[in-house]
């Protein structure tokens, strides 16, 4: 029988841990979504997987689920904690792996407006206008409207307006119209696409843009 080293459970955990941790910051990120804003297309809970590379072969479009790092938009520089190399490294794996929620500065929204956009609450019906079309949209949580706060706003070049689905329980792009930046977040800071839901397996399924997204397209 072949010997083996001391060194080969070690050598081959380390390995693992070098894996986990390239595949998550280049390719697919796991992320534990911490709060209701984004009900009922993702729950509480819900564990999903956020594709790092799709945004390298296109453009961020409207309708996209995207987890970005708020910092400077949403959330002050001064309020994001800093961690020493060795606790980074453990928070870090403990992100990748999902069992380690993801910091404060960490959110997730839909895309609703992309550079040169307009986008406007509301017409008429209540419906949010993008370059003066009404949006349709049906993934709206239960009972909640498009927007009870009013906004008008073209999107910069290389900035981003995003919303939550649960409308009435999302700080989003709206709830720093006053801010630096307006509310924009900038695409720099998007770490990727949510591409499905991983767990629990109930909710398991891809997180698609919704077809009324296309109607909407300059």
């Amino acid at each position: 029988m072949p010997k083996h080293s001391r060194w080969d459970l070690p050598l081959t955990l380390l390995g693992a841990v070098v894996l986990v941790l390239l595949v998550s910051a280049f390719i697919a990120k796991p992320f534990s979504i911490p709060s209701g804003s984004m009900e009922s297309t993702l729950n509480i809970g819900d564990r999903v997987l956020v594709n790092r590379l799709v945004y390298h072969s296109r453009a961020i479009e409207r309708g996209d689920v995207v987890v970005f790092d708020g910092t400077d938009s949403f959330v002050p520089a001064s309020s994001v904690p800093t961690r020493d190399p060795i606790s980074a490294l453990f928070v870090n794996l403990g992100q990748a792996l999902g069992v380690v929620p993801p910091d404060g500065s960490d959110f997730v929204k839909r895309v609703v407006g992309v550079a040169g956009d307009h986008v406007q609450c509301c017409d008429a019906k209540g419906r949010l206008l993008i370059n003066d079309k009404p949006l349709d949209e049906h993934y709206l949580y239960d009972g909640d409207i498009p927007s009870d706060v009013a906004f008008d706003a073209v999107v910069p070049q290389g900035k981003l307006w995003v919303m939550g689905d649960h409308r009435s329980n999302s700080a989003d792009s709206r709830a720093h119209l006053g801010d630096p930046g307006g509310g924009m977040v900038s695409t720099s800071k998007v770490v990727g696409r949510v591409m499905s839901i991983v767990w629990p397996p109930a909710h398991w399924g891809t997180v698609a843009i919704p077809d009324s997204y296309a109607k909407v397209a300059q």
